[in-house]
């Protein structure tokens, strides 16, 4: 008789374990189409520029060094082996004479003393031997240089020019925030229902028999797991140079005021370029900057003494004969924030008016310099390089995967379509 009560209980008890497993797995199942149908339609919709943004991203991986490799032969001769280089200001002075229209915005000088002398003015960058004076080279537009630029102008604005290039830019740019949200989305996705070994090895291992759909969706799993943490900091990185709300908002997040538009500093700096003498006729810019001074040399070498080994050092050459010296000292590579510092020197005085270090920047500051070279991996060196070009790689593997099991839904979809609808049409039997 006991027997007979007991076997009633069980089977209550059962029967609710029954309802909450049956519960919870329905919530999951729930959770997951509400996620994954919001992240097939945003890779539906976004994902031909994501995987042109992804491969030029790839391309240009390792672009600061191939231009420098590129331009590498520009070299300056020592004449003996106790020579000396020129003074900045004998150097300038000789450039001036020999290419009078030359009107200098930056000058960059690096601590290899075989290292030419890079001048830039306007859009050309001429080099200089340092202990001769002389041009030994012109920056080519062609050859790397070129094909550079042009892989950034497709992976920025689709390589629109003209009246439409705010139009690719936005196209670009929210699809780029298309891209966050399927990362963001497939982190959730990619991972397995059950942490069990043959669930987690199916997105975690490259399965080298799969055909088919099966190999599709295993290395859209298999991609996914391994880069999306570094995937995720890449296309995050990349929203402040989309969108200059989210520039702001980085500020905002942490309690800044957000700077000024880019674009009001540069129609500034674009004016102070051209000074105008007492006829109304705009004179060259060196004829009336701090730089022809003989004094050029000493502020130069006391930046040099400022930062000890340093590896670039670069002037902004002042606007005007008021104007402040302002030098871009860096220990690092060039994509290095942390490692660069900004030195300001009055030029008439020789008076330092401000040292800032990374550290010295706010929060924000700090934040947004890292994010600009994060997106590039530069932030961390070649290792870092050579992780954004493997996960923008990794990108274009998702992105390609992906629009193939879409297109595989799709015509699955269309033919059960197609065999209800002959259903539908066959009579039924009397």
């Amino acid at each position: 008789m006991s027997g007979v009560h007991i076997l009633p209980g069980r089977r209550i008890v059962a029967t609710c374990v029954y309802e909450r497993v049956y519960t919870g797995i329905a919530a999951s199942m729930k959770l997951r189409s509400f996620i994954f149908w919001p992240h097939l339609i945003a890779g539906a919709s976004a994902g031909l520029v994501i995987l042109l943004m992804c491969a030029t991203g790839v391309l240009l991986t390792y672009e600061r060094q191939l231009i420098a490799w590129a331009d590498s032969g520009y070299r300056s001769v020592k004449p003996t082996t106790d020579a000396h280089p020129l003074p900045m200001d004998v150097l300038l002075a000789q450039l001036r004479e020999t290419h009078p229209g030359l009107s200098p915005t930056t000058i960059t000088i690096r601590a290899d003393q075989g290292a030419a002398v890079a001048v830039v003015a306007g859009q050309h960058t001429l080099y200089v031997d340092r202990y001769s004076g002389a041009v030994v080279g012109e920056a080519s537009r062609t050859g790397i240089r070129k094909v550079m630029s042009d892989l950034r102008a497709w992976h920025r604005w689709l390589a629109v020019d003209g009246e439409a290039r705010p139009i690719a830019r936005a196209i670009t740019g929210w699809s780029n925030f298309l891209f966050l949200f399927i990362v963001l989305s497939g982190i959730y996705l990619w991972f397995p229902r059950k942490w069990t070994w043959s669930q987690i090895r199916s997105v975690v291992l490259f399965n080298p028999a799969a055909r088919g759909k099966a190999r599709d969706f295993n290395w859209h799993n298999v991609i996914g797991s391994w880069c999306a943490v570094p995937l995720f900091l890449v296309v995050l990185s990349a929203m402040p140079i989309s969108f200059s709300w989210f520039n702001a908002l980085v500020y905002r997040a942490v309690g800044e005021v957000p700077p000024p538009p880019a674009n009001r500093a540069v129609a500034g700096a674009a004016e102070d370029r051209v000074q105008q003498n007492e006829g109304g006729r705009a004179r060259p810019r060196e004829q009336v900057d701090g730089m022809s001074r003989s004094d050029v040399d000493a502020l130069w070498t006391r930046a040099e003494r400022q930062v000890p080994g340093w590896r670039t050092v670069s002037l902004r050459v002042p606007a005007s004969s008021s104007a402040p010296a302002v030098f871009t000292i860096d220990r690092g590579d060039g994509g290095q924030p942390h490692l660069r510092s900004t030195l300001t020197i009055d030029a008439r005085t020789g008076a330092i008016t401000r040292f800032e270090t990374f550290s010295d920047l706010t929060l924000g500051r700090r934040i947004r310099n890292t994010m600009r070279f994060a997106h590039t991996g530069e932030v961390l060196g070649i290792p870092g390089q050579t992780v954004a070009g493997i996960v923008s790689a990794g990108g274009a593997v998702l992105v390609w995967t992906g629009l193939a099991l879409a297109w595989r839904r799709f015509r699955s979809w269309m033919a059960r379509r197609g065999r209800r609808s002959e259903t539908s049409r066959v009579p039924s039997a009397a």
